[in-house]
């Protein structure tokens, strides 16, 4: 029975938690007596607790996140009210910082804060061996990563048949944007590349197609990010699949050239915008140069195959509605695939807190911690924004709806969505659990509040998203006639395109 349990809450089964694979592969000696656990949110902790103590291990190491916090809680609780003798470590961003605010800190016997790669074997040793350190909170300095053992032996055949495979070329980042944690380090370091691509090759040759790779600035080191990308190009496969995230306003011609080797379906990049504004960019130590990353989209999207995956934050210091507005005008006609519209969230030990006086930001006490209000923006505004962001991920991003929306958005895409995201709301009261076909019918209605908009267009339009949805029947929006006639050109359509 293994005497060290490592686990964690992940939001949805599909994610694998990279974090604990890795410190079972540093366990040394003590791998052999240490077994992963995953769990999700979804689980309840006191079930959680059971499996957990039923092989009565020794300690636990759990990973804690700004999504699993709550529950962890909850399940550090249990477990030492059930069996007090058993030692709790905890580790993970949520748990690295202000550990005082937080009641979790009093219930577990030791906190790792940062990497605990080599900590967490470290801490276990000592105490297997019957020692007890006297400082609960390890504060491990960075490790070198060639001091580090490669984890991704320890993806199952499971993991790589049914689950997203986590894979970092690199670990850092040189810039400083203070709503993220990654503002903490000092820069980059690249893992040594041949081993690395050794790994991939024997995951590839294990079976797996779907690569998320978690770097913080992928194509920071151009001659590292193409030989990575031509590794994939001599492994293309109808099944690959590679995530990115990419910096914005650094795409040299030579990335370019290779970006443009991968079909369709294979490559998603990730680009973080945040923020077309140069004064909140400044205030936030944000560096990016506005004009080239505008460049930079729009060549991605024109010239390339590329899934493009952009992201805007709503709420960052010093940035009113009508500054985001401008910024997400500017997105939309860039045309990216997936615009995700993230709240501002105050992580803990993140550099934004510097701002919380200055321009009065009030963020939930709650997880995730996101901003409620500020100076420029009232809740009530924000609860809005909210809901803007809501629809637009299940109407937009979802891209069932990717002939209609264009055309509803016309020339002024925020003032147009967010009359159409109030009427949504006023009309619903809902912003989940919406039925696609009661979206379908909910869109067209819409449609009639919108200036400018041609109705009839519309609803050609909708009814060819309909049909492209695999909802069965007759959409009760349109009539019959309308229907009918599309359906058989499209029909045709397929049918001719099918003979050539």
């Amino acid at each position: 029975m293994p005497s060290i349990i490592l686990s964690t809450l992940n939001a949805r089964y599909i994610h694998t938690s990279f974090g604990l694979r890795y410190l079972k592969a540093n366990m040394g000696p003590l791998e052999n007596d240490t077994e992963v656990m995953e769990f999700t949110i979804h689980e309840r902790p006191i079930d959680i607790a059971e499996k957990l103590l039923q092989a009565s291990p020794d300690i636990i190491g759990l990973g804690v996140y700004i999504w699993n916090t709550t529950e962890i809680t909850a399940l550090v609780a249990l477990i030492k009210q059930i069996s007090p003798e058993t030692i709790i470590i905890l580790g993970g961003p949520e748990i690295s910082f202000e550990q005082e605010q937080q009641t979790i800190t009093a219930m577990a016997d030791y906190i790792i804060c940062g990497a605990a790669d080599n900590a967490f074997r470290e801490l276990c040793q000592q105490l297997t061996n019957g020692q007890q350190p006297d400082i609960k909170l390890i504060k491990p300095a960075s490790p070198r990563l060639d001091n580090i053992k490669f984890p991704y032996y320890l993806y199952n055949d499971e993991d790589i048949a049914n689950r997203i495979i986590y894979v970092e070329a690199s670990r850092g980042c040189p810039f400083k944007c203070e709503f993220c944690l990654s503002a903490l380090d000092k820069t980059a370091w690249p893992f040594e590349l041949e081993l690395f691509l050794k790994e991939m090759e024997i995951l590839y040759q294990r079976g797996a197609r779907h690569f998320k790779f978690v770097d913080r600035t992928f194509n920071l080191k151009v001659d590292q990010s193409i030989t990575i990308l031509e590794f994939f190009l001599t492994h293309l496969n109808d099944k690959l699949f590679l995530h990115f995230e990419m910096i914005p306003d650094h795409l040299p011609e030579k990335i370019k050239d290779t970006i443009k080797r991968f079909p369709p379906g294979t490559l998603q990049l990730e680009i973080g915008i945040q923020t077309f504004n140069p004064e909140v960019q400044q205030l936030i130590s944000r560096k990016q140069n506005n004009a080239r990353t505008t460049e930079n989209l729009f060549w991605v999207q024109e010239q390339s195959n590329a899934h493009i995956h952009a992201d805007l934050i709503i709420g960052l210091p010093g940035e009113d509605i009508n500054s985001f507005a401008n910024g997400f005008d500017r997105l939309v006609k860039l045309k990216p695939h997936e615009i995700q519209l993230g709240i501002l969230k105050r992580l803990r030990g993140s550099p934004i807190a510097r701002h919380t006086t200055k321009f009065s930001m009030r963020y939930n006490p709650q997880p995730p911690y996101n901003l409620l209000a500020n100076n420029l923006i009232s809740f009530t505004e924000m609860q809005q924004l909210n809901r803007f962001a809501r629809y637009w991920d299940i109407l937009a991003n979802s891209g069932r709806f990717k002939n209609t929306i264009p055309v509803l958005l016309g020339n002024k895409p925020f003032k147009n969505f967010m009359t159409l995201s109030d009427w949504l709301y006023q009309t619903t009261q809902q912003t989940h659990k919406l039925a696609l076909p009661r979206l379908f019918k909910l869109i067209h209605q819409a449609a009639t509040v919108l200036p400018d908009i041609d109705i009839n267009n519309v609803e050609s339009l909708l009814i060819q998203d309909f049909m492209a949805s695999g909802i069965k029947g007759r959409p009760d929006f349109s009539n019959s006639l309308q229907y009918n006639k599309l359906k058989n050109k499209t029909a045709h359509a397929n049918k001719r395109q099918s003979h050539h």
